[in-house]
């Protein structure tokens, strides 16, 4: 399986690594600070650049069964197994998720309800709340920018998957469980706001993030609202 040195540094841009599988166009490396698409935060994107500085492009980041995908395009030459490479992510895309990713931690402290779903994209992101009742799109927006103002600092932890079973209340998503079976489970805290399983890339304070914008609310069924919200500038 791949080393993911991006749980623990997510400000990490690049690191050497070496090939341990290919399967068909995507290259399977022994370390890498590459995020694979899940928890509603899409793949890195970025090049693997070979000893004789040749750059292959990645398109996208997943899991699969020999250790995490670094997707390239279609027809690729690719290096082969054993070899070395350096693993150079798009960083300013990156950030931008990281950045949007907290707000998104930041929008479940200010609206105390269940998540039905949700999704990250690069400059935007929506969360769908179990709400029966309208919600106003000023004082979420007011809110979540106080918040960022505040520069609240942002830590990671881990908990054992007992620990987290006695502790339900850490869990947002009505509908789907963080995942466990590795023995622990990582925790994403943002001091005095937030604290709940989560396994993406975050920023190192709440004042990275930046002004943002609740851009609609729709209401997708009887007790379903999406509040959409996208960076003000």
């Amino acid at each position: 399986m791949t080393e993911e040195l991006f749980r623990n540094d997510s400000y990490l841009k690049s690191c050497s690594a070496k090939v341990v599988a290919v399967e068909g166009n995507a290259v399977v490396l022994d370390r890498t600070v590459f995020y694979p698409n899940g928890g509603g935060q899409p793949g890195d994107t970025g090049y693997l650049i070979t000893e004789s500085g040749d750059k292959i492009e990645v398109v996208d980041t997943h899991k699969g069964e020999p250790g995490i995908l670094h997707v390239t395009r279609e027809d690729t030459e690719l290096p082969q197994v054993g070899q070395s490479v350096m693993a150079a992510i798009d960083w300013e895309r990156r950030h931008r998720l990281m950045r949007m990713h907290t707000c998104m931690h930041l929008l479940c402290s200010i609206v105390p309800l269940g998540v039905t779903g949700g999704s990250i994209r690069d400059g935007s992101a929506r969360l769908d709340f179990d709400a029966p009742e309208p919600l106003d799109k000023t004082e979420i927006t007011d809110s979540l920018n106080k918040l960022v103002e505040e520069n609240h600092p942002v830590e990671t932890s881990w908990i054992t998957d007992e620990e987290l079973e006695k502790q339900p209340d850490l869990v947002r998503t009505m509908s789907v469980q963080p995942p466990q079976g590795s023995g622990r489970v990582r925790l994403v805290n943002v001091n005095q706001v937030d604290l709940q399983p989560c396994g993406g890339t975050h920023v190192k304070a709440t004042g990275e993030i930046g002004r943002v914008l609740v851009k609609k609310i729709e209401k997708k069924g009887k007790h379903n609202r999406r509040i959409n919200v996208v960076f003000a500038d």
